[in-house]
């Protein structure tokens, strides 16, 4: 939950740690703090941030929205006294060296080396700024090829292959929503793509694109593979998904960059990406001068290896401390909070196939889970979807809309077919305590649609 008094309590206790470190300096004047004033405006925040869903209570069940773990909450708060900023060792001496070693884990994670010249990595301030790194990169590689995503794949690569004027152009996925093989060799065939984009994880189904196959055709293609796993990079370490899902994750060792967010499975506040390069070399592009911040140390820093200056020394503390109290091993208790995840979206799907009020073909690859309501035609179908949305938020329950191609589902599941898409409920199962509480969504979810139905009947 979001309001454990347990972490602000811990938070009191280390400070006086923090303090300590500094205590040899001498007394400087202080800031005058008017409490009375800080505490009329802090109540005025309090209230405005009650204008929010609970994205922190088990009964949200719809975006991507995740509760940073107790440990990061604290570790962020107490590094913010600091305020580092590790963009250079200058403003971040050791949030800089947490953040290294925080991203070691994670490279670790995912089957590589973790010896500083092995790979190349740091995090970053999301998904969006992890994956303009990796296409960036690409581009410096392959001037003048074009970038390769699936249809599913994150709005984000055509826009930042815009921002980097680099050529781009999607591939149609299968009725599952995986990049489509058929028409990815089809696409290489024409001998101009230089970057394949691999999505782990897509944002509408959590759908996983056939990483070992793709990787056969770079063999004979000869281009450059890059993964986002922004949202399922974490389920590399679940023990309970499908063999397509876990020969995908086995792959990862052999591409050559990876993206990964730890602000979505990672347990970490907002914004906290990653980007990860196989060969170290690539750092060579990155060069730059800027005497007046690296004077402290021979050593390299990590705005020498960064497109984005200023970063959040907050953020690598957050994510280190987490890391430690919960490692990044299989079977472990952070291991087995992404199996729950799994279970309940795995469960919820066996629910909504038997049920008379929703039409559900697609197997949940991680822990998202879309479907559709029943109805005549496409236009009805929708229709229904969103007074469910609605239904279901009067009952404390909150889900997503999402727009989804007739081809994800069944021929003949709508008499009338005049749109491409149909609007669909969404559910992003990401919290651990989904499971334990699936009774209580499914039976708001239930009582929802039978009222919608029952009401349109």
């Amino acid at each position: 939950m979001i309001f454990e008094a347990d972490s602000l309590d811990l938070l009191a206790q280390v400070l006086p740690t923090l303090a300590a470190g500094f205590a040899g300096l001498p007394s400087g004047p202080t800031q005058p703090v008017d409490r009375p004033a800080m505490l009329c405006v802090l109540e005025q925040v309090a209230s405005r941030m009650q204008q929010n869903y609970p994205y922190f209570h088990p009964l949200y069940a719809g975006q991507m929205l995740k509760p940073p773990h107790p440990i990061a909450r604290a570790a962020y708060a107490l590094a913010t006294w600091i305020n580092p900023n590790n963009h250079a060792l200058d403003g971040g001496r050791a949030s800089s060296q947490m953040e290294i070693e925080a991203v070691a884990d994670l490279a670790e994670m995912f089957g590589w080396c973790t010896q500083r010249d092995a790979y190349l990595g740091h995090l970053t301030g999301g998904g969006t700024f992890a994956n303009l790194e990796a296409l960036w990169i690409a581009g410096q590689l392959a001037p003048g090829k074009t970038v390769l995503a699936s249809e599913q794949a994150h709005y984000t690569h055509h826009r930042i292959s815009s921002v980097l004027q680099l050529a781009f152009d999607t591939v149609p996925t299968d009725s599952r929503g995986r990049i489509s093989l058929e028409a990815l060799e089809k696409r290489l065939a024409q001998g101009d793509v230089g970057t394949v984009v691999v999505t782990l994880g897509t944002t509408a189904l959590g759908a996983l694109d056939p990483l070992p196959q793709i990787l056969a055709l770079r063999d004979r293609y000869d281009f450059r593979l890059h993964v986002d796993a922004a949202y399922g990079g974490y389920f590399s370490l679940a023990s309970n998904l499908g063999p397509e899902a876990s020969a995908a994750f086995s792959a990862l060792p052999a591409v050559d960059s990876i993206v990964i967010d730890p602000h979505k499975h990672g347990l970490q506040p907002y914004g906290c990406g990653c980007i990860l390069f196989r060969d170290p070399s690539v750092g060579r592009f990155y060069k730059h001068d800027s005497p007046y911040t690296y004077f402290t140390s021979d050593e390299m820093h990590l705005g020498e290896i960064s497109l984005e200056c200023s970063r959040a020394g907050a953020a690598a503390v957050a994510l280190w401390a987490t890391q430690r109290l919960l490692p990044l091993v299989p079977s472990g208790e952070f291991a087995r909070m992404l199996e729950s995840c799994r279970s309940a979206a795995v469960e919820l799907h066996r629910r909504l196939r038997a049920s008379e009020f929703f039409v559900a073909p697609m197997e949940p690859q991680l822990d998202i889970v879309a479907w559709a309501v029943r109805g005549k035609t496409v236009e009805e179908s929708s229709a229904r979807a969103r007074a469910v949305f609605d239904a279901a938020a009067r009952r404390d329950l909150h889900l997503a809309l999402v727009q989804l191609p007739l081809g994800f589902f069944p021929p003949g599941t709508w008499t009338s077919q005049p749109a491409k898409h149909v609007t669909c409920l969404r559910s992003v199962l990401m919290k651990s305590e989904h499971l334990e509480w699936m009774d209580a969504i499914w039976e708001r979810l239930d009582a929802a649609a039978e009222e919608v139905l029952t009401r349109a009947v």
